[in-house]
């Protein structure tokens, strides 16, 4: 038998060892935790620990360790029933620039903590929490860019001096009339300049001339890629906003996004938070006496002018200037707290730069003229057709929640009452958090309780450990000694699995067990190979040295096209597929290159130390 190179001994040595190593934090367990973060990110103050301390000890609640870790401070505890009642009196007790979570804090020890060593993360199945699937309103976006090319092109034919009869929308069309060709063709270069992103078409014959706007396919995936990319910053903030340690928020296709929240049972406040689309504008009061009662009465408000009703006081009709003088997208920080003056709840806000000067600007010149806030907001409801059947609803909520006069100047900071105490706790964290770039509808909901993940795990440990025993057995009966062989690659193939998901902080699911057991069939198939022709070349006639040879040589390609395409097909449902399957493409995927290795390499390595520079009268196989 050919002398067996030592560098793919030291190779194999070197990875069984690195395996093991990275594998073993999986054997050390969690805590139940709470870990307490700043809301805008910062590291956490090491003051801070005498404050839980405090807290803690008033409940009499002893903490295992406190200590800060990854930036935050973590308290360890015994068990979840004192990790629920810590997390409730910290909530209580910390101000609102702290975030509490629950979490599962890992006992990995610390030199295998410097080592890089970390256990695999867990996904919902198994750990139990929500999973939600949004997807963002196309049709909205879409909407939207053809709202502001209404606005947007005759505002720019105005600049220029160019004058049109009459603007609308007319399907997927905006429409500008002309009172002459002559006119329509000065518009037409200066529309193309200027608004690149519009497909244009001309009709000078018509009556009146025309021109017919539509937003390009290009663009419109342009409007909706940066839609989905605001939601997902912004959902991401409202969710940490929640306090939920180790939320997932990425985006799925081309208009979808998977927002899973371990730990989280209840889903009902954060699907108010999570598909919420609140803001406030602060808006001139024009009238609210005849000249609003009049516009509500015939639905048509004058020009620059626009109607709301003031619903915290009878449903009172309130006449606007149409231009904001701030947006919720000039907001960068809101608290909610309790007036001094009135008791009752309020929002404080704080404006950028831009809404500040324009907010000082407009104070200025109207002291003790009345201001309006006007509160949006888009829902949801679930209705039913005639066959029972649900269908998801959309509507708006547009109303003034705030009529007050000026008593003062100010520009970047300043409060707005006229809430309940729920609403501004809520608007509070979504003016933090920020717009919505458009609505987004929940599309898919899936709760796991956590015995339910524990069942799960312990289920899945069953069936991995029941499929395990059946292979090893069936190897040893059939093989023998290269059985025995094939069953330590097996185990090794196992730990390299388990190593390989820790490093890469792949979540496991039920899927993803599901892939390890059936890569556990898959391991020893390769060796089956190998063993096979082993047993054809001992029967041509060939000595154990040169069966042994040939079967390693010869049923390498076959193993590999095998394993190869299965990658490949592993790499596609990773690709194209979602959640649980691509919980299963990962497992597969790591599973297959280990299980290569295993049965190529290492058991070739073991054979050669069993067999290698003996003289052999026949094979155990």
């Amino acid at each position: 038998m050919k002398p067996y190179p030592m560098w793919k001994g030291l190779v194999l040595a070197l990875t069984v060892a690195l395996g093991a190593l990275y594998a073993l934090p999986n054997l050390y367990g969690d805590d139940p935790s709470v870990q307490i973060s700043r809301a805008d990110g910062e590291p956490v103050r090491a003051e801070l620990v005498d404050r839980i301390e405090r807290s803690l000890s008033a409940e009499g609640i002893e903490a295992k360790r406190i200590a800060i870790e990854d930036g935050a401070w973590v308290v360890r505890l015994d068990d979840e029933e004192t990790q629920l009642a810590s997390a409730d009196t910290l909530r209580r007790d910390l101000d609102r620039e702290h975030v509490v979570a629950l979490n599962l804090a890992p006992q990995t020890p610390q030199w295998l903590a410097d080592l890089g060593g970390q256990p695999m993360a867990l996904g919902l199945d198994l750990r139990g929490g929500v999973h939600f699937l949004l997807e963002v309103d196309v049709a909205d976006i879409i909407n939207a860019a053809r709202q502001r090319t209404l606005s947007d092109v005759p505002s720019h034919l105005r600049e220029k001096n160019i004058r049109y009869t009459g603007r609308r929308i007319d399907g997927d069309t905006v429409v500008l009339d002309f009172p002459d060709a002559e006119r329509l063709e000065q518009a037409r270069p200066a529309i193309r300049a200027e608004f690149p992103e519009l497909e244009i078409e001309a009709f000078e014959q018509a009556q009146p001339p025309r021109i017919e706007l539509r937003v390009s396919e290009a663009e419109q995936k342009r409007v909706l890629d940066f839609a989905v990319k605001k939601n997902l910053t912004t959902l991401r903030n409202r969710v940490n906003q929640l306090g939920v340690a180790e939320p997932v928020v990425q985006r799925q296709g081309a208009a979808r996004i998977v927002v899973q929240l371990p730990g989280v049972q209840d889903t009902t406040r954060v699907k108010e938070l999570l598909g919420a689309t609140a803001t406030l504008e602060y808006r001139a009061v024009i009238d609210q006496g005849a000249e609003a009662e009049a516009a509500a009465a015939s639905g048509v408000a004058p020009f620059g002018t626009e109607i709301y009703f003031y619903t915290r006081e009878g449903n009172r009709p309130v006449l606007v200037k149409a231009e904001a003088i701030a947006t919720g997208n000039n907001l960068i920080d809101a608290s909610a707290g309790i007036d001094s003056e009135t008791g009752g709840p309020m929002v404080n806000v704080t404006l950028d730069g831009a809404g500040a000067k324009r907010m000082f600007a407009f104070t200025e010149k109207n002291l003790n003229k009345p201001m309006a806030v006007l509160y949006r907001e888009t829902k949801y409801r679930t209705t039913y057709n005639a066959k029972g059947e649900p269908l998801r609803e959309k509507y708006k909520v547009e109303e003034i929640i705030s009529v007050a006069n000026i008593k003062g100047v100010f520009g970047k900071r300043f409060r707005t009452t006229g809430l309940e105490t729920k609403e501004a706790q809520d608007l509070a964290i979504l003016l933090r958090a920020g717009a919505l770039a458009a609505p987004i509808d929940i599309v898919e909901e899936r709760t796991v309780g956590p015995s339910l993940g524990k069942d799960n795990i312990a289920k899945g440990q069953l069936a991995a450990l029941a499929g395990f025993l059946i292979v090893v057995v069936f190897m040893l009966v059939y093989y023998k000694v290269f059985g025995l062989i094939a069953n330590l690659a097996l185990g090794l193939n196992v730990v390299l699995i388990i190593a390989g998901m820790s490093l890469l902080q792949a979540t496991l699911t039920l899927p993803g067990i599901a892939g390890v057991v059936l890569t556990m069939g898959m391991a020893v198939d390769a060796n089956v190979l190998i063993f096979e022709r082993i047993r054809e070349e001992l029967a041509k006639g060939q000595s154990p040295s040169q069966a042994i040879e040939a079967g390693y040589d010869r049923a390498f390609l076959t193993i590999a096209d095998a394993n190869i395409t299965t990658l490949i097909a592993a790499v596609m449902l990773f690709a194209l597929g979602s959640g649980p399957v691509k919980g299963f493409a990962v497992t597969l995927s790591i599973g297959i290159v280990t299980s290569m290795f295993t049965a190529i390499v290492g058991t070739r390595a073991v054979v050669q130390l069993f067999f290698g520079g003996r003289r052999l009268g026949d094979l155990p196989v």
